[in-house]
């Protein structure tokens, strides 16, 4: 009993502190039979001062933060250790900006179904905490508009 009573202790105040991170907007790009990757795009808001630092999911072999930046007259996309989410401000992870690249696919992802992801968080003052979500996957020609 004791037990219980910690671990549901320990959920309600991790479950608190993720609600200081607010996910909106968040959608899959559908894929061909054969992709290998896809983009995940969202938009993220932090009370506090914050970093995503990683991302998973059970879809792909390999998650990575990317972001699209030019490099004289080519966008080249590389990636990135992590995205700051500054205190109180909306960062968009959109196509030509930041986003995540689910890369080495283990299937094809379909429009319609929903697909489980898992942030990483960094806090200032309180190391990582973890925020899973159910992403819906949207039509190939989807734009997020």
């Amino acid at each position: 009993m004791k037990n219980l009573l910690l671990s549901l202790m320990l959920a309600t105040a991790s479950a608190a502190a993720c609600a200081q991170v607010d996910v909106s907007g968040a959608w899959i790009r559908a894929t061909v039979p054969s992709a290998k990757s896809s983009g995940l795009f969202m938009q993220i808001k932090s009370t506090r001062e914050a970093q995503l630092v990683e991302v998973r999911s059970p879809v792909a072999g390999t998650v990575e933060i990317h972001q699209m930046q030019m490099d004289g007259q080519t966008m080249r996309m590389h990636a990135v250790p992590f995205v700051a989410l500054p205190a109180g401000q909306t960062v968009n992870m959109v196509s030509g900006g930041y986003h995540v690249m689910l890369m080495d696919l283990k299937r094809q992802l379909k429009e319609g179904e929903t697909v489980p992801v898992t942030l990483l968080i960094r806090k200032q003052s309180k190391g990582t905490e973890t925020m899973s979500l159910d992403v819906m996957v949207k039509p190939l020609n989807y734009s997020g508009h």
